[in-house]
């Protein structure tokens, strides 16, 4: 009698092999961890031989279960070559990415490219949003992969990628003017980390300051600077050539560093975990290459 392995089951028990947890391959899947027993179940009978067996809490192929693993590769692929060729719907996978806007004229398309020449059938949306928001997208299920930034050695939620000191800037053509009694500064909408430790600095020195403009753009914080608004902060990446660093002037008070963090989502497909290693790279390598840069 011939045998037919069932394709569902042979996506479910190849996804418990390649994430080595059931348990996450049911997240993967959208599965419950029955129905991925269930699967199982139904593969070994079809199979007629055990595939798996229990090393501690968890379960291994056993030499069947590997052989049956690398024709499982060639089947589901062959399967939704086919699908597509008949112009079945089959549903992309879609990889949730959040970053800041500092990274959006690098990282982004250097990471999302790299991504795509391994994962061309893969999906990959990406939300802009503050560390505020990003952190509670990723408690939230709605991001995979994101850095953010939080204040050094805070020691939250991820993993730490750098250091980064922060800046007071303002356009090259701004000068300091004494006769100023209240700084005009330029700023995200709260809550924004930037805005929080610029302003926490200021009160604690004294200085009296106003919000001369708040945006949630950071191509509009640019613009403000140049338009003479008045000073704003943010990190040296990307910053523009006619923006400068003007941390050294009297009235302004030393800031503290922030620390960029890599967060994830508690459980990550295989294509998912491929971009948090290639946003990891892209982010540090670029980073350093933008210091080095600068001198």
């Amino acid at each position: 009698m011939r045998t037919n392995f069932d394709i569902d089951a042979l996506r479910a028990v190849l996804a418990g092999i390649e994430q080595k947890s059931f348990s996450r391959a049911a997240n993967e899947l959208g599965l419950s961890q029955p129905a991925i027993s269930r699967q199982l179940k139904k593969l070994e009978l079809q199979a007629g031989a055990p595939l798996f067996t229990r090393q501690g809490r968890g379960l291994v192929p056993t030499e069947a279960g590997e052989a049956l693993a690398d024709y499982a590769r060639q089947i589901i692929a062959l399967n939704d070559e086919a699908a597509r060729a008949v112009g079945a719907a089959v549903e992309p996978e879609t990889i949730r990415l959040g970053l800041p806007q500092d990274f959006f004229d690098d990282v982004m398309p250097a990471a999302t490219r790299a991504f795509t020449e391994l994962h061309p059938d893969v999906h990959v949306t990406v939300r802009a949003g503050n560390n505020h928001i990003i952190g509670d997208e990723i408690d939230a299920g709605r991001l995979d992969v994101a850095i953010a930034f939080f204040p050094s050695g805070s020691g939250q939620k991820g993993k730490a990628l750098c250091k980064l000191p922060l800046k007071w800037l303002a356009h090259d053509g701004f000068s300091e003017s004494p006769a100023t009694a209240v700084l005009p500064l330029v700023l995200f909408n709260h809550p924004c980390l930037f805005r929080q430790m610029a302003l926490s600095a200021l009160d604690q020195s004294g200085a009296r300051w106003h919000a001369a403009l708040t945006t949630p753009s950071l191509q509009a914080v640019w613009a403000a600077l140049r338009a003479h608004f008045g000073v704003g902060v943010r990190i040296n990446h990307n910053r523009p050539p006619d923006i400068v660093d003007v941390s050294d002037w009297p009235s302004l008070p030393e800031l503290h560093d922030v620390e960029l963090r890599l967060l994830t989502a508690s459980h990550l497909s295989g294509a998912a975990s491929t971009m948090l290693d290639i946003l990891a790279e892209t982010t540090v390598g670029l980073i350093d290459a933008a210091d080095r840069r600068r001198g």
